[in-house]
């Protein structure tokens, strides 16, 4: 069993080679999914799009699996809701479908060489896959290496690792930063100076989603970005930083663009600033639009980018359904942003809301990326849930 798991390992690896690739990735991907999420025009150039070292693999081990997740950072909103959806579903329900044995879970708090040992010890302790999330893209390639020699792969959801050996899941992030920048120029006629509120720079995730969102505001000329700050993904990071900033630029400003999980920091340093309350982009947060609930005319509209318990939830199927031998097509998984506007909020909730609420809305994982679009992006597609060791 072990020989033909190392074979079908170094088969996905030849793939990876010049010469190897015939359509392969991409171009075996439905033509609405190519040109909607992979257009080239609207890619972050450095997404690795190309054929998944995977495609011919299986887990050389039978489950029931262990899974290290080597999480990268714990201080914000949006890690809560990742555990939330590990702790309260996923772990109970695979582990009933007798495909997981644990979860161990590190934190090494935006400690690159942290994450690194973590990952290997992880390794070394036996686990049969590894996910991360919201890495830097390049620093954590020899380790994902390390654990491909090993035949553990590794899953990175919320951005991208840049290793061919890793397979990675998110929304088009610089697709969604245009909407969101689009959106602000929208908002404010064509004509405005405008806030950029970065999530972690240096994090494929953060670093897309920027480039994107100052290319939609740049496409209108009347559009000014008078300041760029980094918010690092936390409301109280984000609600000091935009406070100090307001503090040293007291000229006109007409709208602030912030990634999610910052809008409730940046809402309240508007609100103790003074100021009027100009308009911010909203992502997930249930305080932030529990704000737009009871100011309903606040804004037109916003985006779920990633919401935490939907994307963990994506990079756990596509684990489970790779561990299984279905074979990844290439190494990146996109998924749509969904837009949301009054009429939703209205439904989400009343206005006796409460603007502290520190959760997360989600639209569930088969509206996120279910089991027919992830069809999509396996070679041998199945319903992982249905898997039955002793039938392979």
């Amino acid at each position: 069993m072990r020989r033909l798991a190392k074979l079908g390992i170094l088969l996905g690896a030849l793939l990876l080679l010049p010469g190897h690739a015939i359509a392969e990735g991409v171009d075996e991907l439905p033509k609405d999914i190519q040109e909607k999420l992979y257009s080239k025009n609207m890619l972050d150039p450095s997404q690795p799009i190309g054929s998944s070292a995977y495609r011919n693999w299986k887990s050389p081990r039978k489950p029931p699996w262990t899974i290290g997740y080597a999480s990268s950072y714990a201080g914000n909103t949006w890690r809560a809701g990742v555990m939330d959806r590990l702790v309260q579903k996923l772990i109970g329900k695979w582990q009933k479908l007798g495909l997981l044995k644990e979860v161990l879970v590190t934190q090494s708090n935006l400690n690159d060489a942290l994450q690194i040992q973590q990952m290997r010890q992880l390794v070394d302790r036996g686990v049969d896959a590894l996910i991360v999330c919201c890495s830097n893209p390049t620093a954590l390639n020899a380790t994902v290496k390390y654990a491909f020699d090993k035949g553990v792969p590794t899953f990175s959801f919320v951005g991208y690792l840049t290793s061919p050996y890793s397979i990675n899941s998110s929304s088009n992030y610089q697709l969604a930063g245009h909407r969101m920048g689009t959106w602000m120029a929208k908002e404010l006629g064509g004509k405005g100076n405008v806030l950029v509120v970065e999530g972690i720079p240096g994090t494929s995730g953060s670093d897309s989603q920027d480039r994107g969102i100052k290319a939609g505001l740049a496409a209108n000329p009347g559009i000014k970005v008078v300041g760029s700050i980094a918010g690092m993904w936390t409301d109280q990071v984000a609600q000091a930083e935009v406070q100090k900033w307001l503090a040293t630029h007291p000229g006109k400003l007409d709208g602030i663009v912030v990634q999610s999980a910052a809008e409730m920091g940046v809402l309240r340093a508007l609100q103790q600033s003074g100021r009027k309350m100009i308009p911010v982009t909203i992502g997930g947060e249930l305080g932030a639009i529990c704000y737009w609930r009871k100011n309903i005319d606040y804004i037109s509209s916003a985006y779920h980018v990633w919401p935490p318990g939907d994307d963990f939830e994506l990079i756990w199927n596509i684990m489970m359904r790779t561990l299984q031998g279905q074979g990844p097509k290439l190494q990146s998984v996109l998924v749509d942003v969904i837009p949301f506007g009054k009429d939703d909020v209205k439904k989400m909730m009343g206005t006796d809301c409460d603007e502290n609420n520190k959760l997360w809305a989600h639209v569930g994982i088969e509206t996120w990326g279910g089991k027919k679009f992830l069809d999509n992006f396996f070679l041998r597609p199945a319903d992982p849930e249905k898997y039955k060791a002793s039938m392979h």
